[in-house]
């Protein structure tokens, strides 16, 4: 645990520390940091106790979608991962259920007010800010509401370079300085209005939308809505599954890649699509072990070349495995999996556990659609853009909400033009499931030449734009064709710049070079760990595109120039036999991901269905089985779906509950929405202002007695 005191890739930016306390233990913090952060960093995983069972309650979303990071901030409730730390702040864990703050008079309330304006937009991530960006283009005014402190959504935890087209969606550039680019564009435009700090809470009947913007409740009233709100990522039910230290990979990655904050030592990951396969590079960066990853499919889901690199870089890889269970007490301690048959059930016999400290939980996203089936609902005209209308790749988002403000500006009257069919052809490419995965044929021997070790297709063409020869290919119509080196054919030589070397997204290209030695060519091989952790005269493990074992051979030269945007270019000299199939240098030794000797067997079996209000799966499986069809019922019985998170982490392993029990879910009523998406302060509703102008504070000189921004009652 700790902090992260050198990253390859994010700029170290803290500012000056101060203290704050957690029971009475001073702990360092940073300007802008949240609370939760601050915690991780110094060691602190258990932020208090639940009130029905005693079980240990930490971090799960880091998103402010549940209350499992609940601590008392000078006796009052709030969110740690969304309440920035402030010098002197007195934090304590919350050990049951948090009391009502006293007061001994009742506020004045006071008047809501209301904002009419042509265009809504709900979330900053790359969707949203693409459609201000066409919007604001066009004249269109319009409000972007993000609940985050900046604009960039998650492409602000993205340290990896994107796929897609380099022209449309700025493929072969990492998702942080996308978003920044995108943030920048979208702050210079004088017809969009950003509202950071603001949390979109409800889509009315009125066809209003109420929104917290910071303590203060606001109607909004567009004209029309766009909802960009993204995904959330999917819950697994299984047991140990809410020890501290089991989380989702935006947990992870808001820890790591936002705060720099060491959020574990050894990491296993569930889940082999790419967000998994992804979060696994994304702490080898950060000097993180990753154990292994498991996925249940016979081939992880993700794109190849992500897969791939994960496994060069030394990480095992366990298809057509699941996880068991979560081990510990207080906390992970390790984590016991198994190989499963064809229908998916665990084979006795085949249990494995690691040690780990961390399980990071990556086994899907659904949309967040609830603004949008309100607003149907209510005739509000609506369009949605990037995850909350389909999950796709970031770079897809991108060109989502681009064609979603045209269509906006259009509805309008801002503008007559039509959506180019190249838009059109762009946005499905970009949208598409990985395709074929083929066998390439090893290159013909040249003096110097690139290779390429992608092998599926998929929509990336950064390596086409950036040879200055013109001498790699791919099919102008469709991006998702794999790239040939047309050397030969053109008559032409490689001039051995290594553009493509470093642009590639996938680190799926090296280069080759005979023109000083044929025997023991050097091959340039990319490498995103620091130029510090190499140095010529190293030896290193190589091995092939699919992870397997090379040999070793000498490091000749390490170069880090600013033109390769933080991705080191390693050279290594290697015999021509294995030369052309080098891919990648491990990073990780062999020992990390070995198993303990014997598997551990979690002994209690009451796994949890419903975080928040800690009901078991058996609870809800004896209901089923008494004759229970509306969730509404078993919601009342067993208070499920009435925690902090408004059932947005159980009401779908409540419906596998019933699959399970072999009721279709034709016969299944499902529960009814929460109305609000998150909780609330009362006070914010009543318009309750202090003489300061902030929501909640019921007197002159006394601290706000109610809830913070994101907070409130369950």
């Amino acid at each position: 645990m700790g902090r992260i005191e050198g990253h390859p890739i994010v700029r170290l930016e803290r500012g000056e520390p101060f203290e704050i306390a957690f029971s009475g233990r001073p702990i360092e913090a940073y300007p802008g940091e949240m609370i939760s952060s601050a915690l991780f960093a110094a060691g602190i995983r258990t932020f208090g106790h639940h009130h029905r069972d005693g079980a240990p309650q930490g971090i799960y979303c880091a998103n402010g979608q549940c209350s499992q990071c609940l601590v008392l901030v000078d006796s009052v409730p709030v969110k740690a991962c969304m309440t920035p730390a402030e010098p002197g702040m007195r934090v304590e864990p919350v050990d049951g259920l948090p009391g009502l703050p006293a007061i001994d008079r009742v506020p004045k309330s006071g008047a809501i007010e209301t904002v009419a304006i042509p265009v809504l937009i709900l979330g900053g991530g790359p969707a949203g800010m693409s459609a201000a960006i066409e919007l604001g283009a066009r004249g269109v005014e319009a409000i972007l509401v993000d609940d985050k402190d900046r604009l960039g959504g998650k492409l602000v935890l993205q340290t990896h370079r994107f796929f897609g087209s380099i022209n449309a969606v700025f493929a072969g550039t990492r998702g942080i300085d996308i978003g920044e680019r995108l943030a920048s564009e979208v702050e210079a435009l004088d017809t969009i209005d950003v509202w950071l700090n603001a949390t979109a809470l409800a889509v009315f009947s009125d066809r209003k939308v109420g929104i917290l913007r910071g303590d203060r409740y606001i109607l909004v009233e567009p004209e029309v809505l766009l909802v960009a709100t993204g995904a959330r990522e999917k819950a697994l039910v299984f047991n140990g599954n809410t020890l501290p230290g089991v989380y989702g990979a935006g947990a992870f990655q808001t820890l790591v890649n936002r705060d720099l904050v060491r959020a574990a030592d050894r990491l296993f990951i569930v889940g082999g699509g790419n967000v998994g396969l992804i979060a696994g590079y994304h702490a080898l960066q950060a000097g993180i072990d990753v154990v292994g990853l498991v996925e249940a499919l016979p081939e992880c889901g993700g794109y190849k070349v992500h897969r791939d690199k994960l496994a060069r870089m030394g990480v095992p890889i366990y298809t057509s495995h699941t996880i068991l269970s979560a081990n510990g007490t207080d906390r992970v301690e390790s984590v016991t999996i198994a190989r499963i048959d064809e229908a998916f059930r665990p084979i006795g016999g085949t249990e494995r556990s690691f040690a780990c400290d961390t399980v990071l939980i990556a086994v899907g996203l659904d949309p967040v659609d609830e603004f949008t089936e309100a607003a149907r609902r209510f005739d509000l005209p609506v369009f949605d853009a990037g995850d909350a209308e389909e999950i796709a790749e970031a770079s897809a988002a991108i060109f989502s909400g681009k064609i979603k403000g045209l269509e906006i500006a259009r509805h309008l009257g801002a503008t007559d033009e039509d959506i180019p069919g190249e838009w059109t052809e762009t946005s499905t490419i970009l949208k598409s499931k990985p395709g074929r995965t083929m066998d390439r044929e090893l290159p013909p021997a040249a003096d110097i030449h690139p290779v390429f070790h992608c092998s599926q297709e998929i929509p990336c063409n950064p390596c086409t734009s950036v040879c200055p020869q013109g001498l790699i290919h791919i099919d102008e119509d469709d991006i998702r064709k794999m790239p040939a080196y047309l050397g030969e054919e053109l008559g032409k030589t490689c001039v051995g710049c290594e553009r493509c070397v470093t642009v590639c997204p996938g680190l799926a290209i090296t280069l080759v070079d005979r023109r000083g030695d044929s025997v023991q060519p050097i091959v340039t091989i990319p490498f995103e760990y620091g130029s510090d952790r190499l140095a010529a005269g190293d030896e290193v493990d190589v091995l092939d595109a699919v992870g397997d074992l090379l040999g070793s051979v000498p490091v000749v030269e390490v170069k880090a120039i600013p033109a390769n945007d933080r991705t080191v270019l390693v050279k290594v000299r290697a015999p021509e036999a294995i030369a052309v199939r080098i891919a990648g240098i491990r990073v990780q030794e062999a020992w990390v991901g070995e198993p303990l000797p014997e598997a551990v067997e979690r002994l209690d079996d009451e796994t949890i269905v419903c975080r928040c209000e800690r009901v078991t799966v058996g609870e809800i499986r004896a209901l089923i089985r008494a004759g229970h069809r509306d969730v509404n019922e078993i919601k009342a019985m067993s208070r499920a779906g009435m925690g902090a998170c408004g059932a947005k982490t159980c009401s779908a392993p409540i419906l596998r509950l019933f699959r399970e029990e072999g009721i279709p879910l034709e016969d299944v009523t499902v529960g009814v929405p929460r109305p609000l998406f998150v909780e609330v302060p009362l006070a914010s509703f009543a318009g309750i202002v202090s003489n300061a102008g902030s929501v909640g504070a019921f007197e002159p000189g006394r601290e706000s007695s109610g809830f913070s921004r994101s907070e409130g009652l369950t």
